[in-house]
Order: C-alpha cells, then structure tokens, then sequence
C-alpha cells in the first residue's frame, strides 16, 4: 500500500503538468481553457493552434500516461494498476498547478490502456473514428472509446475489485466531464426537431 500511495501522489503531480497550458504559455498565446469548450485538451488545442500542435500534445499526454502504467505494473501487485489510470485522470482533470481547470482526461486514459492492453486502445480508437464519422462529435466518439478502454482494463486483470473500482470510476469521471457537451447537444437537437 505504501507504493501505492507514493505512486499515486507521483502521478497525481505529473498529470497536473498540463501540456496544452505550458505550449500556449510558451508560444504566448494565452490560456486554451479561455475559448471555445474552456478545457486545455487536445480538441481544444486542434481548434485553436491546428493539427500538428493537437497531435503533439496527444503525445505526450500518452507518453506520460504510459510511464504511469509501466511504473505501475512495475512496483505495484497487478490488480491495483488501474487506480493509477483513475489518479492520472484526475490530475488531468483537476491539476494542482493549473487551478484545478484541466482536459478531460480521454487521451490520458488511452495512453495509460496503451502500454497495458494496446489491442484493446486499438480498439478503442477505430470505435473513436467510426463514431467521429457517424456523428461527427468528437464528445460521442470519446465516450465510445473511453467505454472500450474500461471495459478492456476490467477484462485485462481479470475483474478483480481494484481494477473494476478503478475503471468505472475512471470512466465515469470522464463521462461526467463532457456534461456541457452533451448538454450543448441536446439542447442543438432538440432545436433542430
């Protein structure tokens, strides 16, 4: 347990370094949370820097997440790495350094599954696209992957309690970030009817 919470409070700490905050700051262009959906995630940064800005802070909010699973399985017994998964969405999501304003934590999950389960992040971002290109919500395409990746976490250590409590709460945590999205939705096609 004690690995546990020191590799929890570590993580915590690294995922509160916001990319998309620290880029915008370095290329003097204000805060990312001040515009458009008001979070500092990748589809926010690809709205307002473009693709290629996007695409790097995507990875390396994946790489950060994978070093949190590789340490994990590596100090941690292997039913507990999943509360890691959860630890580091909510430093994505509430960072310590950022007043506690962050992403919503979708692309670290998947860089965290990654380096644990890759089929199943695979899986996840072929749902992401065919989804995207159904309804062209970036929102509903993330809740079909972040779904994939929970699932896949719970099926990969076995169902054990720590893994089942880690990835439905991380998923939750997730869905549960996207309310204005699906609110905005909701409210646009109801207007639309």
């Amino acid at each position: 347990m004690k690995n546990l919470f020191l590799l929890g409070t570590a993580t915590y700490l690294a995922a509160s370094l916001n990319f998309s905050i620290i880029l915008f700051k370095v290329l003097g262009k204000g805060d990312p949370r001040d515009q458009f959906s008001g979070n500092a995630g990748t589809t926010n940064v690809a709205r307002q820097l473009g693709e290629v800005w996007a695409l790097l802070i995507l990875l390396l909010d994946m790489g950060r997440a994978g070093a949190v699973a590789m340490a994990g399985l590596w100090l941690l017994p292997a039913a507990f790495v999943p509360l890691l998964g959860l630890i580091l969405v909510i430093g994505n999501q509430k960072p310590v350094f950022h007043r506690f304003r962050g992403g919503k934590g979708v692309a670290a999950y998947l860089g965290f599954t990654l380096f644990i389960s890759p089929l199943v992040a695979g899986l996840s971002c072929l749902a992401w696209v065919l989804t995207y290109w159904l309804f062209r919500q970036p929102f509903i395409a993330s809740f079909f992957m972040v779904s994939i990746l929970g699932l896949g976490t719970i099926g990969s250590f076995s169902s054990t309690w720590p893994a089942v409590m880690g990835a439905v709460a991380t998923m939750g945590l997730i869905f549960r970030a996207h309310k204005a999205n699906i609110a905005g939705y909701w409210k646009k096609t109801k207007g639309e009817v």
